[in-house]
């Protein structure tokens, strides 16, 4: 995930840096995870990077939740049928883990910043099994709050003991 945050910043230069954060925290896969990894490459006060990775990352996620079947059916009809196909996959392997616990799965399945894991595989589960719009919305929030604390700790606060501070 660092080199493609890297990458990001790299391809995004010349722009300010919060704006490069926020842009980062939008994509899925990335989400605020990299976002406070770029904040940190870029040296962005902790404090200043928090609200911008945090509102990146919720952004998408009520359209997620709200639309994200619709969209799916729709899809499916048209040449991205194989796309729609993977990604009904990669929740349903995500459910797994997730529905033994239901809104604490769900807030660690956010949460724990492991591969295939995050805010919109997260949405993407909830709004697929559905989930009421109450708990998942809870739960995704939850669970980006976890993200948040690990990632800070990840990007910040680690470098900040070794002396790799910026």
């Amino acid at each position: 995930m660092d080199h493609l945050v890297e990458t990001l910043v790299n391809a995004l230069g010349g722009i300010p840096s919060e704006l490069i954060i926020f842009i980062i925290s939008l994509f899925p896969i990335l989400e605020l995870r990299g976002g406070l990894i770029a904040a940190s490459i870029l040296g962005v006060n902790i404090w200043r990077a928090i609200p911008i990775c945090i509102v990146g990352n919720i952004l998408p996620i009520p359209f997620i939740l709200l639309f994200i079947e619709k969209i799916f059916e729709w899809l499916k009809n048209t040449r991205f049928v194989k796309m729609i196909n993977k990604l009904e996959e990669k929740a349903e392997k995500g459910a797994q883990q997730i529905m033994k616990h239901k809104k604490l799965g769900l807030l660690l399945f956010v949460g724990i910043p492991l591969p295939g894991t995050g805010a919109w595989t997260g949405s993407l589960v909830a709004a697929l099994f559905h989930f009421k719009l109450k708990d998942a919305s809870l739960s995704i929030l939850g669970g980006i709050v976890l993200a948040t604390i690990i990632m800070c700790i990840v990007s910040y606060g680690i470098p900040y003991l070794v002396g790799l501070a910026i």
